[in-house]
């Protein structure tokens, strides 16, 4: 089968972000013809997967995320056919067509503005108030989200300029927090920012009610010191256009597209990238012993400490008492 040309991926890009990928990521042709062979050769006696995918476009999401380090793209994508292979029931069968989906995301739950901001990054927004708690569930939700996250780590430019997302916890009810198993989430959530090969540059939550904000301090004390110094909390949208240009917002967060008008735009783009999406469903990880585990894996269960589960099922009983509506 022909590869894509080294040529053609530099083709995808504009100069700017060629620059921004050779300073931040290391990558120029050089770097890319070697690690795409050593990635390739890798997979081709690698006994523990099938079907995987070869051409550039797929490889480089992984390297790019891992700036050009074979062994850590190797890992990660591993643990990202891992994901897959565990929540199937929430990674797979990502069709945009399915009814409930379609139906999530036409109304303006989560989707990709078309403006880039003024770092060339595609701009995620998470509306809670337009997730119905009571009508859709948890696996509902994590399926539009990874459906947005594979249609986005399609674009080569976001692969090497990275993802700004906006959450917007205006609306959110206790159904939201207690649609969760705890376990499930637990597992999902400790994967996730490990497993999907995406640059999180920056993440802003606005509207965050007061009973939040310690769950939002919760959750940065489980992720890396990395993303947990990328995101920021605010009151305003006013504050928040201190930190996003406007232009890459809806119309309802202080820009001038409607958000409707830019769901329209998202569907559009997610339809184009249906069978694409689709056929990963094709790859197949055998088992997962290749997969690299930390020595302290275990250290949350041997400390006095409680541990992850038991603290979302904690906040899952808070929310039970709160009422937000």
């Amino acid at each position: 089968m022909k590869q894509t040309t080294v040529d053609q991926n530099e083709a995808m890009l504009t100069e700017s972000v060629l620059k921004v990928a050779k300073r931040e990521l290391r990558e120029d042709k050089c770097t890319r013809d070697q690690c795409l062979e050593q990635f390739r050769n890798w997979l081709a006696k690698n006994e523990d997967v099938q079907n995987v995918r070869t051409d550039d476009h797929f490889l480089l999401r992984f390297l790019r995320a891992k700036k050009f380090s074979v062994p850590m793209a190797e890992q990660t994508l591993l643990k990202y056919l891992n994901v897959r292979r565990t929540f199937p029931h929430m990674t797979t069968t990502l069709d945009f067509f399915d009814e409930r989906l379609n139906d999530i995301i036409t109304n303006g739950y989560i989707y990709a503005t078309p403006n880039r901001d003024k770092n060339g990054r595609r701009v995620i927004i998470n509306n809670a108030q337009y997730f119905n708690a009571k009508k859709y569930t948890a696996m509902d939700q994590a399926k539009v989200h990874f459906l947005t996250y594979e249609c986005l780590m399609e674009d080569a430019q976001t692969q090497v300029m990275g993802l700004t997302h906006i959450g917007d916890f205006g609306g959110i009810t206790t159904a939201h927090v207690t649609n969760w198993n705890p376990t499930e989430f637990g597992r999902l959530f400790k994967w996730g920012e490990q497993s999907l090969p995406l640059r999180h540059k920056e993440i802003h939550l606005i509207n965050v009610p007061t009973t939040l904000k310690w769950v939002v301090d919760f959750v940065k004390n489980r992720v890396s010191s990395k993303m947990r110094n990328r995101l920021n909390v605010y009151t305003s949208d006013k504050d928040l256009h201190k930190a996003v240009d406007p232009e890459c917002l809806p119309l309802e967060l202080g820009g001038k597209i409607p958000q409707k008008e830019m769901v329209e735009l998202w569907k559009r783009e997610l339809a184009e990238k249906r069978d694409i999406i689709l056929q990963l469903d094709e790859m197949k990880l055998l088992t997962d012993r290749g997969i690299l585990r930390k020595s302290s894996h275990n250290s949350e269960k041997s400390s006095n400490q409680p541990t992850f589960v038991s603290q979302i099922e904690s906040i899952q009983g808070s929310f039970r008492k709160l009422e937000f509506d």
